[in-house]
């Protein structure tokens, strides 16, 4: 019986092995990510990017293939994302806005070099991307200086607009 044992356990360690097919795996909107994505991003902006990137508009309750574009909104507290997609899923373009992010480095020095006695007390960023046009990144910004107020535009290259 012992015997019996081993020579059962002998046959079950057997592997077949089978060829499979390839699989490709394509990311529609890289183009977007690698276009919008930022080291310096806050972490809420760039999951609501990817989210917008892994999107499937053929889920949508109106999907046809007989329209050329959609156009969907996703929202968050920090901000807000409009995409216009085609019927495949490739983000054709979106326009984005966000309240309060931290500024990148860039612009911080610039407008402290500019600006040495005012302060920064109000911020917004803004994203516009086109697939053909690329991408555009702009704050604008609201210093302070005692009573006096100002608003200035500037991109994330710290070159004001």
């Amino acid at each position: 019986m012992f015997a019996l044992g081993l020579v059962t356990h002998q046959y079950a360690q057997n592997l077949q092995t089978e060829q499979l097919n390839e699989v490709f795996i394509v990311a529609t909107n890289y183009k977007y990510l690698d276009n919008t994505s930022a080291e310096d991003v806050a972490a809420p902006i760039m999951e609501l990017e990817r989210r917008a990137a892994i999107y499937d508009v053929k889920n949508l309750d109106i999907y046809e293939d007989d329209y050329d574009y959609y156009e969907v909104s996703f929202v968050i507290p920090e901000g807000k994302i409009l995409a216009s997609y085609d019927r495949d899923g490739k983000i054709l373009r979106t326009a984005e806005k966000y309240k309060q992010v931290d500024l990148p480095l860039p612009v911080i020095r610039s407008v402290v070099k500019r600006f040495p006695n005012w302060y920064i007390t109000n911020n917004i960023y803004r994203v516009f991307y086109h697939e053909v046009d690329g991408v555009k990144k702009r704050y604008k910004l609201t210093l302070k200086n005692g009573d006096k107020r100002m608003k200035v535009k500037i991109d994330d290259t710290g070159s004001f607009l």
